[in-house]
């Protein structure tokens, strides 16, 4: 069983590396598409935007399954997982907390998909978190620019 603790806390860490990297690109790349040099959010293509930061984060949830698949492809004994295709499935299956049921791993193992459940719910709340920043920025540039057209009057104590 520690093997095992070891083994996903290598996972747990390389998973975070990869979506530290992956989200410091996607805010940076963000930051030089949508602020203008004041650092005011546009109001352009916020759907777009949201749209990009989607698809980057979901590809690297499946960057990060795919991971945690091959380890389970390399480690597991034959015969617990067919094929890489059963192992990405059940990874992810698992990193997502879906839990259907049907593929198992065998008792000795079970710890590991553990890990990987909870490894699942710690970085799809960071992606949430990120894409509720997102959000907020671009609300923020809506208001912004509604104050700046005369749509509304700006609240007192503020530019």
């Amino acid at each position: 069983m520690p093997h095992l603790a070891l083994i996903g806390t290598v996972l747990v860490a390389v998973t975070v590396v990869i979506h530290a990297l992956g989200s410091t690109y996607l805010v940076r790349y963000l930051a030089r598409r949508f602020l203008d040099d004041r650092g005011h959010w546009g109001s352009r293509n916020t759907v777009f935007a949201l749209i990009q930061a989607a698809i980057v984060l979901v590809a690297l949830h499946t960057l990060e399954i795919m991971v945690w698949a091959g380890v389970y492809k390399a480690l597991v004994p034959v015969g617990e997982l067919a094929n890489l295709e059963t192992a990405v499935y059940f990874s992810f299956v698992t990193f997502t907390t879906l839990g259907y049921g049907d593929i198992t791993l065998s008792e000795g193992w079970r710890l590991l998909s553990g890990i990987q459940a909870l490894n699942g719910i710690l970085l799809v709340g960071w992606s949430t978190a990120l894409m509720f920043a997102v959000v907020q920025k671009s609300w923020q540039g809506f208001a912004r620019s509604d104050v700046e057209a005369g749509l509304q009057q700006p609240k007192p104590g503020r530019r």
